[in-house]
């Protein structure tokens, strides 16, 4: 399961959904799905989101592992 930290990392940065939508150049869906743990982002949309908050791609998406 991949766990998202984006809604936390939006608000900090003042941004809403459509904002980061155009900014990963995705849809505003698409960011709302991966805040609902629906969607899994490509490596290219990971890696855009974590270029937009400066932060490492790992700390904004953390796979936890069934036990």
């Amino acid at each position: 399961m991949l766990k998202s930290r984006l809604k936390e990392l939006r608000a900090r940065d003042g941004l809403n959904q459509t904002e980061l939508a155009k900014l990963a150049k995705v849809s505003r869906q698409t960011i709302s799905l991966i805040e609902r743990e629906e969607f899994i982002p490509s490596l290219l949309i990971a890696v855009r989101i974590a270029r937009i908050f400066q932060e490492p791609v790992e700390d904004i998406f953390i796979i936890e592992e069934d036990e």
